[in-house]
């Protein structure tokens, strides 16, 4: 039978990090705080997908923008605008930008116009 550990000393290593979030694979800093020059483009095909989604959101709808093929600074910049062109909130995550609520074809035709390959993905 195992013998409790009575103290933080007792266990031996490591229990807890706040050392979380995205660090830079060049200089291992947080990827807010590095210096360097943050030039990745995420892989795909060069087809920003549109869809809308409600899974896993508690029921609210949210139309999610995928492959858009942009470095990190330009996608939060292009985030922003469709963000101000559909008049709601929305975020971006891992690449994905999300904005809030059912703006489907909206997007769509705002990609379209800013010169993406831009299409309808999903139901």
């Amino acid at each position: 039978m195992a013998k409790k550990a009575s103290s933080f000393a007792g266990l031996g290593g490591l229990v807890f990090s706040t050392d979380a979030g995205r660090h830079c694979p060049d200089c291992s800093q947080p990827v807010d705080a590095c210096s360097c020059s943050h030039t990745v483009i995420p892989e795909g095909d060069g087809i920003a997908r549109v869809r809308r989604e409600t899974k896993g959101r508690g029921g609210k709808t949210v139309t999610t923008i995928s492959g858009v093929q942009l470095a990190e600074e330009p996608l939060k910049e292009l985030a922003s605008a469709l963000k101000k062109r559909c008049g709601c909130g929305g975020s971006l995550k891992d690449g994905v930008i999300e904005i809030q609520g059912e703006h489907v074809e909206l997007l769509l035709a705002e990609l379209l116009k800013r010169g993406f390959k831009a299409k309808k993905s999903g139901g």
